[in-house]
């Protein structure tokens, strides 16, 4: 059932800060301000957008022209528009329009309300940006940042082979590494991670969207001590990757955007692995506590607990992350059978194996080892989330501090 792209003359804008989380609510016109959202501060939408509201009053679907359909999903249609007016020619969003009464009578009104709430609260450069939020008698509509670049699913079938570059995949998975640590320090778990729902931006970065699926829950930040070898080297000295921001060991002197200040104090301590340096406290936000007994996701990219009912957390998304970079290494999933059924039991059966070709390096193969750990409270990423495994060797050299300015893969 396909919603009928037309608008009543009530439709309205809603503020995406404001609190209110009914979809078919209307609130009178109000002016965007990107204050609280300095990620995306400088984007000139902002500004096209209030310009349309402040000379209309308001914003709805008559302000902007549907040029093509972009995809479709369980709760959506999103279309490429462009919005109409002088000074706003040539301004191109994702609008994903819903239908309400089909949302109410497949009962999945509470998933497009928590993709809402998901859409307000976000500020980070590899999630999306909602422009505006605004209902009429039957639609509800949400006006987003579009990707000209399609998504990785598309992206990788044109690749040499189907799949990826073992630094290409390094690249984006590290990208979508960030969105999750994000994520679950806001205390979303994301749940749905595939490349179908990984789009590429103008400048070769990535976007994660979707977020209908995504579980709330509360979350604890904490700072943990990760020691660092005090012979003068830094923790990737041993070929994983170095996460110390004051870090001037050898491996990330040369990259590192950060300078240690002058007379900085290093305390020793004895341990089992020898004389050890403490480094500064790393931050640690995961959201250990979130359980949920949802049966929801993709069935290759299902984690076992799901598939065995016995409650989940955030560490579903640290095995899909692991066979997002199969997928993306090996052009398929790594447990698909020829039905859904023989798919879901092969994950929560059978071993991890590595084809033949193409051959990839054993870093990478570790991780994903790691990752897909069937028993989720021995996966990595479980216990400390994001910070454990980007010290891991497969993102060797890594600046995640510049990862924005990195070069993205041809």
């Amino acid at each position: 059932e396909k919603p009928n792209v037309s608008e009543s003359s009530k439709s309205s804008v809603c503020d995406p800060s404001s609190s209110t989380t009914s979809l078919s609510e209307e609130s009178n016109a109000s002016l965007f301000n990107c204050v609280d959202k300095p990620h995306m501060s400088r984007d000139t939408k902002w500004k096209a957008v209030k310009d349309v509201i402040r000379e209309c009053g308001c914003l709805g679907l008559r302000h902007f022209g549907l040029l093509r359909k972009l995809g479709s999903g369980d709760i959506g249609t999103v279309y490429l528009a462009e919005l109409l007016g002088k000074s706003s020619r040539g301004c191109l969003f994702a609008i994903k329009v819903m239908d309400i009464e089909f949302l109410g009578r497949r009962k999945k009104t509470a998933r497009a309300r928590t993709e809402l709430e998901i859409l307000k609260m976000l500020d980070h450069p590899f999630l999306p940006t909602l422009y505006a939020q605004f209902a009429s008698d039957n639609l509800s509509c949400l006006v987003m940042e579009f990707c000209p670049g399609g998504d990785l699913h598309v992206l990788r079938q044109k690749q040499p082979g189907r799949h990826f570059s073992e630094h290409a995949a390094r690249f984006y998975v590290a990208e979508v590494l960030l969105a999750l640590e994000y994520l679950h320090m806001l205390g979303i778990v994301y749940r749905d991670l595939k490349p179908e729902n990984i789009l590429v931006r103008e400048d070769g970065h990535i976007m994660l969207t979707d977020f209908d699926l995504s579980l709330r829950c509360s979350v604890s930040p904490a700072l943990i001590d990760l020691p660092r070898l005090s012979t003068g080297q830094c923790s990737a000295a041993d070929g994983s990757s170095c996460i110390d921001p004051l870090c001037t060991g050898p491996t990330c002197a040369a990259a590192s955007c950060f300078i240690r200040p002058r007379g900085a104090a290093r305390r020793r301590s004895r341990g089992a692995g020898g004389d050890r340096t403490s480094s500064l406290p790393q931050l640690v936000a995961e959201p250990t506590e979130a359980r949920s007994n949802s049966f929801v996701g993709t069935h290759e990219y299902l984690a076992p607990e799901i598939i065995r009912d016995e409650g989940h957390g955030s560490a579903v998304d640290w095995w899909t992350l692991g066979v997002f970079l199969f997928e993306l290494l090996y052009g398929r999933t790594p447990f698909r059978g020829t039905t859904n059924d023989e798919t879901l039991m092969n994950v929560a059966t059978m071993s991890l194996r590595f084809p033949d070709a193409p051959i990839v390096s054993p870093p990478a193969r570790d991780l994903m080892r790691r990752l897909l750990v069937k028993e989720p409270e021995s996966r990595l990423g479980t216990e400390t989330g994001a910070a454990e495994i980007k010290r891991h060797p497969f993102f060797h050299g890594m600046n995640w501090a510049l990862i924005r300015s990195a070069t993205p893969p041809e």
